[in-house]
């Protein structure tokens, strides 16, 4: 199986009070990140825009068992680590 993919979230304040929150992955080079997309409308709260943020990172997993992975990995495949039964 291959890598996981290297997606992380924060949080953007673009005004005082508007929270976004921004999922960015590692770009080829390890010091390039590039976004995949964005809160389209802004939260009150920090938390909220985290949370928010968090639960569309979840979505890019298909299968919470492993995580995100990189185009064309086999989602069949046994996860590493994980023993055959």
């Amino acid at each position: 199986m291959s890598h996981i993919r290297r997606i992380a979230v924060h949080v953007d304040e673009s005004d005082p009070g508007h929270f976004y929150w921004v999922l960015m992955e590692e770009g080829d080079d390890a010091s390039q990140w590039v976004e995949l997309e964005s809160a389209d409308e802004p939260y009150d709260m920090w938390l909220d825009a985290l949370q928010a943020g968090v639960r569309a990172l979840e979505g890019y997993a298909p299968d919470e068992r492993i995580g995100p992975r990189a185009a064309g990995d086999d989602e069949d495949a046994v996860p590493v680590g994980i023993p055959l039964r």
